[in-house]
């Protein structure tokens, strides 16, 4: 990797310009003027703007192809750029090789905004500050830069050329670690407001690079990257990890290249071909390649010992030109690549209301070879007749619920690939594209990208789109997926009709999660891209995400009945990956995050680390928490009638205000597209997220409870009395001991009984859990008595919760110390509990 140095730019004084500077000659027809993507663009009048994880003008999605300009020499006026005759010919020969963007370290003069209107080009305004020094230590320095940095943005505010403005770029590893990193996301976001100030439409970002990616920055409309990688799977690998850290917004590469004085011209161009192409494919809004001429100028002086330039310094064109224009002619993907035919399906039950979006969508797809079928699952509204407006195939059935429906697609589908959407979603116009192209280059059976929730649903979708519960992604690595859900997932047809489609108990939900985890069952590989994107629908009422929560409750209770040792003892899922998406109920954090920075904060690449969740401090984020809450309130109660049970009401109060701060701190952090007028406004909007996040655990809570998901759930039958046995079986043909243990394994599960093998450090085999408030530990042991003949012994042993053995005797005791006090109603409830409790853990072992 290049060091990437260069890129630190502050002002230069404009007296270190060299005398008698000369304009460079350029003759614009050496560049191969004969271009279709040279002039105007149509829609470069209008402003950019962001949508999802890329950029349009409109309704057409921009691709940013780009170059960096400069930085040059002061002129005689002050500014860091040529003077205008060279502009001129600079921007018309980079309309000419298709080029439609370019990047500004300084702040451009109004006329240089204006040649590149006439010639289609979008600039990003660089707002230069001292940012290598302490800059954060002096009150007036810090207005200094916010009064320059505003003042910048004001110089170029509206103006239709205009494609965004960068706040910073590459503040060093040395600044960051000396000020803290949170000093450093504020000071930026200092400096992102005042600019929105002085233009509210236009899009603000700030330019990291791996030494500091680990800066959180998520108000940035954008987020721009730095990346010098010279090896392509490194750059893939690098590119994914990014795309993470951007989220639901545009990533966008402001700098790639290689000098050509060290690697030479052929290497440079073969460079950029692949950085560019790479880019591009992993879903990257667009490049800047670093730099359209070597001349650079920095701190008072010429560098000329680096050529990073497309052109020399007289503007003669490298062969590095010819390959930028033909790979930015080509984007996002080359027109030659295999693109196999995808069928999409479209299940609904009633969709009249949202598909239409939903195919208008779809009909704007710019892939070229895939079908459309319509699943329309005993629809009684208008959804077959919208459906039929539409060159779709249109398949009428009764109301069998969404995996049958799933099934009938898939079994229709003449594509290698079925590609599932939701029919209240809508794809962007390359999600094909990107979903095929991870298909074609992995083996994965399996592809989803993130779904987004649109602005203009009405506020209280907006609040849903920040609620948990949401159709979130959960990733293993960042190109590689655990689930998928359904509103943005694709298989092959093959891997489907292997394991016979969609199980058709899920009939609302659950039925991704089944489907993924059987692939994998059969060693089949979920892939994910960034790219792939749709847009998602949020519920718009309170009483839709209510009915809706619940439903993914009932889903919880029918995955556990088929996936028992997939869930833990509360009867949660135990995901492998981490969760990714808007949403998530954050714990009240205990513990610093760590930044891995190497020794002396000398790595190249710098992550941020968080702490793991305290188990105690994520209890209250579980649905069962309201049943200890209730537990609590009725001892809190019974503290009427016997004093002593009012050291309950202490806990009761802390554990209503642990799941209350929680929801609080989940939604101060919330993202919203659009910020309310008023403040009274933006305070209902967040109380409303808390509300969600408080009410989304109840309500799946009772869907879990209604469908047999119960922390007092049996799992297997009959009782066996919880004391320690011993069994022994006789072979007569020798097995390996992993045999006898996987054997027992075996048919424990065929009886829908988790179980759980022992680890490095444990002195038992298996663990067999039947219920939530104890288990049983298998041990075996084998006796060799020659010949291959084996005798096993098994040592089964009851293992009850220490947690509830403690409840259910400090009930018991409860009760006694009751009985002295005459408290009869206090005795017989608590009787009543530790009876229960004593009779549950015993059974449960």
């Amino acid at each position: 990797m290049h060091s990437t140095s260069h890129s630190n730019l502050a002002p230069s004084d404009p007296d270190d310009a060299p005398d008698g500077r000369v304009e460079p000659s350029l003759n614009a027809a050496a560049f191969a003027a004969e271009d279709e993507t040279s002039g105007t663009e149509p829609a470069a009048a209008s402003r950019i703007r962001v949508a999802g994880k890329f950029l349009f003008v409109g309704d057409t999605k921009y691709w940013v192809k780009g170059v960096t300009y400069g930085t040059f020499a002061p002129n005689e006026d002050g500014t860091q750029f040529p003077g205008q005759a060279t502009v001129e010919q600079d921007f018309t020969a980079m309309a000419a090789n298709g080029i439609n963007a370019v990047r500004t370290y300084t702040v451009p003069p109004r006329w240089l905004l204006d040649t590149a209107q006439r010639h289609g080009l979008k600039v990003m305004v660089g707002l230069p500050w001292e940012q290598h020094i302490n800059f954060l230590d002096q009150r007036s320095r810090r207005r200094s830069i916010e009064e320059r940095v505003r003042a910048g943005a004001r110089s170029c505010a509206n103006h239709p050329a205009l494609l965004c403005f960068a706040v910073g770029n590459e503040i060093p590893p040395a600044m960051v670690r000396w000020y803290g990193r949170r000093r450093i996301e504020r000071f930026i976001r200092r400096l992102y407001d005042g600019v929105k100030q002085e233009d509210p439409g236009a899009l603000v970002t700030y330019v990291n690079y791996p030494t500091t990616e680990y800066l959180r920055l998520p108000f940035l409309d954008l987020h721009c990257f730095n990346v010098y990688l010279e090896s392509r799977e490194k750059l893939e690998a690098y590119l994914a990890r990014l795309q993470i850290l951007a989220g639901e917004r545009p990533l966008l590469m402001a700098e790639i290249g290689l000098d050509s004085r060290r690697n030479g011209d052929e290497k440079q161009a073969q460079a950029l071909n692949w950085q560019v192409r790479t880019a591009f494919a992993e879903g990257c809004a667009g490049t800047f390649v670093f730099a359209w001429t070597d001349e650079w100028y920095r701190g008072g002086h010429d560098i000329d010992d680096w050529d990073f330039g497309l052109t020399t310094r007289d503007r003669t064109p490298k062969a590095a030109l010819e390959t930028v224009r033909e790979v930015y002619r080509e984007v996002p993907f080359p027109p030659d690549l295999y693109w196999p035919r995808i069928t999409v399906v479209v299940c609904s039950y009633n969709g009249a209301r949202t598909i239409r979006d939903t195919l208008e969508g779809l009909k704007a797809l710019e892939y070229p070879n895939f079908e459309v079928i319509v699943v329309s699952d005993g629809s009684t509204d208008a959804t077959p007749l919208i459906a039929a407006e539409y060159d779709v195939r249109l398949i009428t059935t009764e109301n069998r619920g969404l995996s049958n429906a799933r099934n009938t697609g898939w079994q229709e589908a003449s594509g290698e690939i079925v590609a599932y959407i939701d029919d209240d979603a809508y794809p962007d116009p390359h999600w094909l594209h990107y979903l095929a192209y991870r298909f074609t280059a992995t083996e994965s059976v399996g592809v989803g990208g993130p779904n987004i929730a649109p602005s203009g649903d009405g506020p209280i979708a907006d609040c849903v789109a920040n609620a948990p519960g949401g159709p979130v992604h959960v990733l293993v690595s960042d190109t590689e997926a655990e689930h998928i859900p359904g509103c943005n997932m694709a298989f092959r047809r093959e891997a489907l009709e292997a394991i016979g489609g969609f199980d058709p108990r899920y009939r609302a939900a659950g039925d991704d999660v089944d489907l993924c985890w059987r692939l994998q069952e059969r060693g089949g590989k979920i892939g994910f891209h960034a790219g792939a994107m749709d847009w998602h629908h949020r519920r718009n009422s309170l009483a839709m995400y209510w009915r809706q929560q619940q439903g993914y409750g009932k889903a919880e209770a029918l995955l556990e009945e088929k996936w028992p040792e997939r869930y833990n003892p509360a009867g949660h899922l135990a995901w492998a990956g981490q969760l990714y998406g808007r949403g998530l109920t954050l714990t009240v954090p205990l513990g610093r995050s760590r930044i891995y920075g190497g020794v002396w904060g000398s790595a190249a690449y710098q992550s941020l680390y968080q702490p793991s969740p305290v188990t105690l401090l994520s209890l209250p984020l579980m649905p069962e928490w309201y049943l200890v809450v209730t537990g609590l309130a009725v001892l809190s109660l019974l503290g009427l009638s016997w004093p002593p049970l009012l050291w309950a009401f202490p806990w009761l109060a802390i554990a209503v205000a642990a799941p209350v701060a929680q929801a609080v701190l989940s939604a101060a952090r919330a993202e919203f597209p659009k910020s309310p007028a008023t403040l009274q406004e933006r305070v209902k909007r967040r109380a409303v997220t808390a509300y969600m996040h408080l009410a989304q655990p109840l309500a799946r809570l009772i869907g879990r409870l209604r469908h047999g998901l119960t922390p007092w759930r049996r799992l297997g039958n009959g009782i066996a009395f919880p004391v320690t046995v011993e069994r022994t079986l006789w072979r007569e043909s020798w097995r390996a001991p992993e045999e006898w243990v996987e054997t027992l394994e075996k048919e424990v599960k065929a009886d829908g009984i988790p179980v759980r093998r022992g680890g490095d450090y444990d002195e038992w085999d298996l663990e067999v859990r039947c219920g939530t408030l104890g288990s049983a530990h298998a041990l075996l042991a084998i006796e060799e008595h020659g010949a291959g003949k084996q005798l096993g012994r098994w040592r089964l042993s009851p293992h009850p919760s220490m947690l509830w053995v403690v409840i259910a005797s400090s009930l018991g005791i409860g009760a006694m110390a009751a009985v002295l006090d005459g408290a009869w109603v206090a005795v017989f409830v608590l009787a009543a509990a530790a009876t229960a409790l004593g009779w549950r853990i015993a059974t449960d072992c």
